[in-house]
């Protein structure tokens, strides 16, 4: 611990690492602004900023002018080494993806030196408290950030998702799953509570041969164990389901974790918590599910207008419906009585995945 007066050098420390870690903020919030266009995470980012100057403010001994007075950027050694890594990055991510890495490492920087600083009173926490709290919210923020580019690359070219039982037996399930991925599904979640759990696995495992053969997705609803053991692309949360931590230790890395989300609360907190995709709704009434409350178009376009992690509208929406849910700014949707109860389920299929390859009403990528 120093005395009551840190040394000047401690102070060129804080302050080179303070100011490496608002820079490499900024630097994240552009990309988020600019590139990814997503509102909430670049709250997030502008939220995180302006509480690592608060807990920078909130100390005395590092205040601005104090580690101004013992700045000497013109004698640090460190200006005059570099890599020739260091002038080059690949592309917008590329530049994202160091600048986070940049955040954390002076955070870690801040954190430990702070250590060395007298505290306000015998009671008062740890100057480097602070520090650590916004590199653990980092590494968060870094994830959905992440987590986002990638969803957004992952499912580029899924508008339609199909919601179907396990129909009456095996072979109807399959010959229905291939019409629907060959008449624009381009990814179907199993949705089934009559079948036991060793045939849901077997329709989940034929679910996920038929959409690598086909080019689509394959998702499970609610049953993070039957995704898993079936190879399936994804699971897809409810509210009351596993949380997404405990589902991901199942699925694997690789998998997506849809979740449903029935507020922009919500939706902002699973961004955050570990989701690929969001459902978003319900948006009209259902014969398939009873909900006290409905959000409806509402929250779709609060979800298009702030969050650009991949977003399916569902709940009541067949093809007459559909454009209701593009003027929200929506551009997926997740269907299930429409097509599943239609005479032709193919033809509907088509008729929807048609209507969602209409000109975007709104620049929202969602």
């Amino acid at each position: 611990m120093t005395g009551p007066n840190p040394s000047a050098e401690l102070m060129r420390v804080l302050d080179a690492a303070a100011n490496r870690a608002a820079e490499a903020v900024r630097v994240v919030e552009d990309y988020v602004r600019f590139v990814l266009d997503d509102a909430h995470l670049t709250a997030c980012c502008k939220q995180l900023r302006h509480d690592l100057h608060a807990a920078l403010a909130d100390v005395p001994t590092i205040a601005r002018s104090v580690r101004a007075a013992c700045r000497q950027t013109a004698d640090d050694v460190g200006t005059r080494i570099s890599t020739s890594a260091e002038g080059h990055r690949d592309d917008l991510a590329a530049v994202a993806a160091a600048n986070q890495s940049r955040l954390q490492q002076a955070l870690r920087s801040l954190e430990e030196y702070a250590k060395l600083l007298p505290a306000r009173d015998g009671s008062a926490p740890s100057p480097s408290a602070p520090f650590e709290a916004l590199r653990y919210r980092s590494y968060t923020l870094s994830a959905a950030i992440d987590r986002t580019a990638e969803a957004r690359r992952r499912l580029a070219d899924v508008r339609l998702m199909a919601l179907v039982d396990g129909r009456a037996d095996q072979s109807d399930f399959e010959k229905l799953a291939r019409d629907l991925f060959a008449n624009g599904a381009g990814a179907i979640q199993l949705r089934d509570k009559t079948l036991d759990d060793r045939q849901l696995l077997a329709r989940a495992k034929a679910l996920a041969a038929i959409a690598r053969d086909c080019g689509g997705l394959s998702i499970i609803n609610d049953r993070a164990d039957i995704a898993g053991a079936a190879r399936a692309d994804g699971v897809h949360l409810g509210q009351d389901d596993l949380p997404p931590k405990e589902a991901r230790s199942i699925v694997g890395p690789a998998a997506l974790i849809g979740i449903s989300t029935h507020s922009i609360e919500q939706a902002r907190q699973a961004v955050l918590a570990g989701a690929t995709y969001l459902g978003v709704g319900p948006t009209f009434p259902s014969s398939t599910k009873s909900f006290a409350e409905f959000p409806g178009p509402a929250l779709l376009r609060q979800v298009a207008a702030e969050i650009t992690l991949p977003a399916f509208a569902i709940g009541g929406i067949d093809a007459a419906t559909v454009a209701d849910v593009l003027e929200c700014g929506m551009r997926r949707i997740a269907v299930g009585q429409a097509i599943t109860a239609a005479a032709d389920p193919s033809a509907a299929a088509r008729v929807i995945a048609k209507a969602l390859a209409a000109p975007a009403v709104s620049p929202i990528p969602n």
